[in-house]
């Protein structure tokens, strides 16, 4: 069956994310790995839900942003966010614990911000969940090819049922292992940098390209030039001896 954007089958429909230009070059990787293989949640959705479904638009969609910068960026923004209020929670307990006996300590309203930082880090886990399940959705179970991506989900999910599951001084430890999410955020920036670095590659091929293309026009107007000299003197010449004769 077609895709109802572009008139192929959904393996072929798949094939055209590359046109987003992946960021990244483990993007570029994954989504080259998908359009070559039979991508069986593109046909599963094709078989259920239909070639004009919402469902597979959305899919289409969300590899799109995943693979796109601003995707990335937010990425970024959410950690960025998620780690500060942890590292916040985690020097209000300290100062709670050390303040907690004195006399005019309001401790209720440090509890209450408490809360709310709580709060906030189950937000940040359950957003990280989606983003997940969006990645799964978008890209298939060869998302877990790369193992940056097998490490991201297990911190994903830990961090998941820590905020969940456990209270009191288990959960002040386990929110640690969600710093380890900082490693992302620096995967991400040496993948920026890396795939600057492949761009600024490609350029420098095609500068190369372009100057053996000028050298070769060069030579070839140079020898035209020469023809044309050898013409106008062949010609000359033979005026003269037409004169002479």
């Amino acid at each position: 069956m077609a895709d109802p954007e572009t008139g192929q089958s959904p393996v072929q429909a798949t094939s055209n994310t590359s046109e987003y230009t992946p960021l990244l070059p483990s993007d570029r990787q994954l989504i080259s790995a998908l359009h070559e293989s039979q991508d069986f949640i593109a046909c599963h959705i094709v078989k259920i839900h239909g070639e004009d479904s919402v469902v597979w638009k959305l899919r289409h969609s969300l590899q799109h942003w995943f693979s796109s910068k601003w995707g990335h960026y937010f990425v970024i923004l959410l950690v960025s966010a998620d780690i500060c209020c942890i590292f916040a929670d985690f020097l209000i307990s300290l100062h709670m614990c050390e303040h907690a006996g004195e006399k005019g300590f309001n401790l209720k309203a440090w509890e209450l911000a408490d809360a709310v930082l709580d709060y906030a880090s189950l937000v940040f886990s359950c957003l990280f969940m989606a983003e997940l399940l969006g990645s799964v959705f978008a890209f298939g179970f060869r998302y877990f090819n790369s193992s940056f991506h097998i490490f991201d989900a297990l911190v994903i999910i830990a961090a998941f049922i820590i905020d969940v599951l456990l209270r009191g001084p288990l959960e002040e430890a386990g929110s640690l292992v969600v710093v380890l999410r900082l490693w992302r955020v620096f995967k991400i920036i040496e993948e920026f940098s890396s795939g600057a670095e492949d761009q600024i590659a490609e350029l420098q091929e095609k500068i190369d390209d372009l100057e053996r293309e000028r050298e070769d026009v060069m030579k070839e107007n140079q020898q035209l030039k020469h023809r044309l000299r050898r013409g106008y003197e062949d010609a000359d010449g033979e005026v003269l001896d037409g004169n002479a004769s």
